[in-house]
């Protein structure tokens, strides 16, 4: 086996960073594209150091006409490696990039369920990771949506999504395959326009690297990194501050169901990062939908309103009233 310096990133990424455990078993989500390929090729040279068991999962959304001869093409590679392959195809064409992606997340870690797979391990690159950033920034969220493509986090009970890539770029996932003569399926969507995410990487992307900044990539997935760290602080101080609020003193008394009441002498001590944060994470559990930047507000404004405000109804019907102390939620 060649031991590429690629190889030794992502040997050294996968021990500082605690991504996997010895003797584990990894399901590989592979497309076919470079940036999984890459991904695939490099658990396999390292499989031998951490004594894993490794799958590979491909969805076939029906996009394209030759979405059958892609899934036919990673399923003989995963002949050739001698490793276990498992196909899921929709039943019916998807329609949008989010549908097909929870889609994909659902069928993963159903094929992980049935299969004894502790972790789903998929391919996103720092280049991804730059240009989620860019598509959240530009719809218009705060520091969780700037911060998304994380190293990991838990799709459902006892599976974990890891994604061991985010240090390479996009073209070193090339040079790789180039170097060891992986077979990459292109996939025609990548050219599609109509996307957002491909008018942002084929345009947007390389307008900011000629016109503004050279390593504009590696800058915004350093951004999506410190704002990780950052956002998990802020959430479990605002879960403490929420907690101390509903008079909750364990963690699992403070699923929030209606009616609830804050208080909000406890929430006028805090930082407005921190109070918005806590109104967000009350909303998340009684709105069917993520709750928008006006529903926040409106909700953190009753913390110093005078007695009696009371907000419109929140989608769902729950309107939030002053009484006294109080933010009350029925």
């Amino acid at each position: 086996m060649v031991w590429t310096p690629l190889h030794a990133k992502i040997h050294r990424t996968i021990r500082s960073r605690h991504l996997f455990e010895r003797n584990q078993r990894l399901l590989i989500a592979v497309s076919g594209g470079q940036d999984s390929l890459c991904l695939i090729k490099l658990l396999l040279d390292l499989q031998s150091k951490w004594g894993w068991y490794l799958g590979i999962a491909h969805c076939d959304h029906r996009w394209r006409s030759d979405s059958e001869a892609n899934a036919n093409h990673v399923e003989n590679l995963a002949k050739t490696w001698g490793i276990s392959f498992y196909l899921e195809t929709a039943n019916k064409p998807i329609n949008s990039e989010a549908a097909a992606r929870d889609w994909r997340y659902q069928v993963l870690s159903a094929i992980a369920q049935a299969n004894n797979y502790q972790y789903i391990v998929t391919g996103h690159t720092k280049s991804d990771r730059a240009e989620t950033l860019l598509y959240n920034l530009i719809r218009g969220t705060g520091a969780d949506g700037l911060q998304a493509l994380t190293w990991q986090r838990p799709l459902t009970t006892g599976i974990v999504l890891v994604r061991p890539l985010l240090e390479i770029t996009r073209i070193q996932t090339e040079q790789f395959c180039q170097e060891f003569k992986l077979p990459i399926w292109e996939d025609s969507t990548n050219q599609n326009l109509q996307y957002a995410r491909n008018r942002i990487r084929q345009e947007l992307i390389p307008y900011l690297r000629d016109n503004f900044n050279p390593q504009v990539e590696s800058a915004l997935a350093q951004t999506a990194e410190l704002l990780q760290a950052e956002v998990e602080y802020l959430e479990k101080a605002a879960q403490e501050l929420r907690d101390g609020a509903l008079g909750v003193r364990h963690e699992e008394d403070s699923l929030t169901v209606l009616p609830l009441r804050l208080n909000r002498r406890v929430l006028q001590k805090a930082p407005l990062a921190l109070q918005r944060r806590v109104m967000r994470q009350v909303l998340q559990q009684i709105l069917t939908d993520a709750p928008s930047f006006e529903h926040i507000e409106k909700l953190t404004a009753l913390i110093i309103a005078p007695n009696r405000s009371q907000t419109d109804p929140f989608p769902g019907g729950a309107i939030a009233q002053v009484e006294g102390d109080w933010i009350c939620l029925k």
